[in-house]
């Protein structure tokens, strides 16, 4: 329990519906505990309904999270713990999302090989932690873990109900709490015998939770790997998001936010996807509003926790031009905050001038100070230089 608190704590994360953060949980289980560890024994105990959140998506929909308690998320983790290690080494090995010594980025490359070799076909799942059936999950589970209490305690934790507005909404008989630790693992657990499926029609694939895409030579093989994984999503009773399911050319779709495109020499490269980039420059405008009343420090703080972030998950791509396009927009952002934060023709001046910007080029600019976003791409490029953002701290992606 002291190794699933720490992991806890370091998840941070929001209150659930008991409306007490990680700091004041600690105090409530130094009292709390002993009553909590005797109903896990006894099997007695019932979690709190998750509350629900509304993440936004860049399509204007909102993906669903349910957030347990604190409570409720370290009794979970510990579960995560103990069963980790007895389901993972059971799992297929083209299953790559939320297992110890995997990341998306496996799953990409092994996409990469697949589509070099001449492989095709993307299949997505349509909300699948919502559509999953308790008595099926369960049965599969029962198969790995001959343990009563676990699985009841398992079960307590689906049929938890969501609270929102401070009512409970809904009893659930279906859906895994996402948001919770245990919702990746009993994801894998589920989808684990239609992996076993493909393994043994010999399919290429690649798998991070309820993303997956096969890999096939023709139309009509992938539009025969389609028909067979909508039986087999009919037996879990999960069902196919028709509207992101294709059977089509691997360069037109996307992949855990990744797409390929074929370089000289019919090489296969990867690339950030069209909606990742627009996803990516939604959220840079939004940090470097030229609005807000902030000082240069504290937007590149922000930038900095955002591009860095990106950066590290995006670190494959192999589009080296267009990652340096989008430094030179940033800072063409940042220069006008600087504009529009020096504001008036005297001002702006005299800050380039305490620059040592030549007088010629800081009267020039400051001519035209209402021009923010125009100016911020002319002369002014080469007084905030590079280099001069690499002082302030400011991120980059090249």
């Amino acid at each position: 329990m002291q190794r699933a608190w720490k992991r806890v704590k370091a998840n941070k994360g929001a209150a659930g519906v008991d409306g007490l953060d990680i700091a004041r949980t600690g105090q409530h289980l130094k009292h709390a505990w002993p009553t909590i560890r005797h109903q896990l024994m006894e099997g007695t105990y019932r979690p709190l309904p998750v509350r629900r959140v509304g993440i936004p998506k860049p399509d204007g929909s909102e993906r669903e999270l349910g957030i347990p308690t604190v409570t409720d998320r370290l009794i979970q983790q510990a579960l995560l713990q103990v069963l980790q290690p007895l389901i993972d080494p059971t799992l297929s090995e083209h299953s790559h999302g939320f297992r110890p010594g995997r990341r998306a980025r496996d799953a990409v490359l092994a996409a990469q090989q697949y589509v070099q070799a001449g492989y095709r076909v993307v299949v997505d799942l349509s909300k699948f932690f919502d559509r999953v059936n308790h008595d099926i999950l369960i049965e599969r589970l029962r198969k790995r873990v001959n343990d009563i209490g676990i699985i009841r305690l398992v079960r307590a934790y689906l049929n938890a109900g969501i609270m929102d507005g401070g009512v409970v909404v809904v009893e659930r008989s279906e859906g895994t709490p996402q948001g919770g630790p245990l919702s990746p693992l009993l994801a894998n657990v589920l989808l684990d015998e239609v992996d076993r499926e493909l393994e043994r029609r010999g399919h290429r694939f690649a798998r991070y939770a309820d993303d997956c895409n096969v890999y096939v030579r023709s139309q009509k093989a992938g539009e025969r790997v389609m028909a067979l994984l909508k039986r087999r999503y009919d037996v879990l009773h999960l069902k196919i998001n028709e509207s992101k399911s294709a059977v089509a050319s691997a360069f037109g779709r996307k992949f855990l936010g990744y797409a390929m495109w074929m370089a000289r020499g019919n090489e296969v490269k990867r690339a950030v996807s069209k909606m990742a980039l627009a996803t990516f420059r939604q959220r840079i405008r939004q940090l470097t509003r030229r609005s807000g009343g902030r000082s240069i420090s504290e937007v590149i703080d922000k930038l900095r926790s955002y591009v860095l972030g990106w950066k590290a998950y995006y670190g494959l791509a192999q589009t080296p031009g267009v990652l340096l396009r989008l430094d030179e927009w940033m800072r063409h952002r940042m220069r006008a905050i600087h504009l529009k934060q020096w504001r008036h023709g005297t001002t702006i001046y005299r800050e380039l001038m305490s620059l040592g910007t030549k007088p010629k080029v800081a009267l020039l600019v400051a001519k035209n100070s209402r021009r923010w976003w125009r100016n911020s791409a002319m002369a002014l490029n080469n007084v905030l230089t590079i280099a001069y953002f690499d002082r302030l701290g400011m991120p980059r992606l090249t």
